[in-house]
This record gives structure tokens, C-alpha cells and sequence, in this order.
């Protein structure tokens, strides 16, 4: 029997039934499926595609546990293995081909490397010492700046309304945890405020042009959220380099 899933922003046609998730086959999902197995039999822990089901949908292993947003605030020592597992998806993907044809949501400059595209807090299952990053449906093209970038914010918690320093210390912890060079680190307070002004610059062309889910979301909050959030960002970027650096 359908389950219907909720909690996402796109989560619309999403069910689960007993261990399996299944979601609409996108024209993008034949290519998401295959670097998933690729990430799989490199040893990431991501869940199990196990193809399509009668009504044409992915099937994919439904990952118990509770999602990281539910845990906040996460400990140092928990988002030093968060940044940990981002370096591994990063490392295992950088082998991998990068095809030309793949869109994704939010481009980045010279694409280089496959990524996850959202790796945050709201698509990390924990389950006791297991973490896995669920929801690779917008998967593709990036570089390794421009994703760890999103997942920075998200996992240092660098929104309006922050203490910068206590977002600063998170940020410092999971990029630790990473291993990032110190080109990575110096890229990162900048590029982080392009990442989220870009998240706010999607929602709100995708209002104006009647594109869903993001032209609604636009609406319900979330543009002001990442409006705000780049504005943050930006004015503390003193704060982020001396946490890095």
C-alpha cells in the first residue's frame, strides 16, 4: 500500500511502499541511477536504486532514521563526519565522466565533477553511526567548490539570525572534517554568498516564469529566506575567513 511521503519542497508523487521509496521517472533519472551505482560500488553509502516499478516510477531503498534538520544543533564532532562524507562523495565522483547534456538547477561555472546539487540538513538521514544523503533526484554537473559551498551553509547553519560566531565555529567544524585545502577555504566565504544568492535568484525567476515547485516556494517564503541568507553571509565574511583560514 502507498504511503505518501511529505517534508520535501518536490515531494509531490513521492510514496513509500514497505522498504522502497517511489518517485516520478524524470528524463534525468536514467543518468541519476547510474551515478548512484557508481557511488555504491565505490563504497558510498547512498540508497539502493532498484529500478522501475510497474507504474513507471524509481524505486529506490527507503533509509530509516530521522533527518538530520529534525537533530539541530549538531555537535562538532558529528559534522566533522557529515564534512567527512561530503570529501568521500567528492573523491568517489572525480573519476567518473561528466556527460554535457545533464540540466541541472542551479549551474556552476566549468563543471567538473558529479555531485549530489543539496547536499544539506534536510537530505541527511542519520540512523544511529549511519548517515546517508537521500534525494539525488537533482544530481549532475558542478564542481567541488559550488556543492561543498551549499552543503557549508547548510551544515554551519549560516543563516539571518545567527550567532556568527557560533555559525562560524560549525562552519570551521565541518569543513575540517572535509580536509578542504586552503584554496577551497579561501574560495569558500566568498562563494557561499553567490551560492545562496543564486538559490534565491532561482526561486524567484521560477515565480515570475510559473515554474513549480520553486515559483511557489518563492512565494511561501523561501526567496525571502535566501535573500536574507546571502545578505548574511556577505556581511560576515570576515567572520567565515577567520574561521577558516
Amino acid at each position: 500500500m502507498d504511503e505518501a511521503l511529505t517534508g520535501g519542497n518536490s515531494s509531490a508523487g513521492v510514496v513509500r511502499v514497505g522498504d522502497t521509496v517511489r518517485k516520478p521517472w524524470l528524463p534525468t533519472t536514467d543518468l541519476t541511477v547510474g551515478y548512484m551505482r557508481s557511488l555504491r560500488d565505490r563504497g558510498i553509502d547512498v540508497p539502493e536504486p532498484r529500478g522501475r516499478d510497474q507504474h513507471g516510477r524509481l524505486a529506490v531503498e527507503y533509509v530509516p532514521g530521522t533527518v538530520a534538520i529534525d537533530l539541530l544543533p549538531l555537535d562538532d564532532s558529528l559534522l566533522g563526519r557529515i564534512g567527512a562524507l561530503v570529501r568521500a562523495i567528492h573523491d568517489a565522483s572525480a573519476d567518473l565522466p561528466v556527460p554535457d547534456a545533464w540540466p541541472v538547477l542551479l549551474p556552476a561555472v566549468r563543471p567538473d565533477l558529479l555531485c549530489h546539487n543539496d547536499l544539506a540538513t534536510w537530505n541527511l538521514v542519520i540512523d544511529g553511526e549511519r548517515l546517508v544523503f537521500i534525494d539525488w533526484d537533482g544530481s549532475g554537473p558542478s564542481t567541488r567548490l559550488w556543492d561543498l559551498a551549499y552543503a557549508a551553509i547548510s551544515f554551519g547553519g549560516l543563516f539571518a539570525g545567527e550567532d556568527p560566531e557560533r555559525a562560524g565555529a560549525r562552519l570551521a567544524a565541518f569543513v575540517e572534517g572535509y580536509g578542504a585545502d586552503a584554496h577551497l577555504r579561501s574560495a569558500l566565504p566568498t562563494t557561499m554568498a553567490q551560492r545562496a544568492l543564486a538559490m534565491h535568484d532561482l526561486l524567484r525567476s521560477s515565480h515570475e516564469s510559473g515554474v513549480e515547485p520553486w515559483g511557489s516556494m518563492y512565494l511561501g517564503g523561501h526567496g525571502a529566506h535566501w535573500s536574507a541568507a546571502a545578505g548574511f553571509i556577505a556581511q560576515h565574511e570576515r567572520t567565515w575567513t577567520e574561521a577558516l583560514i
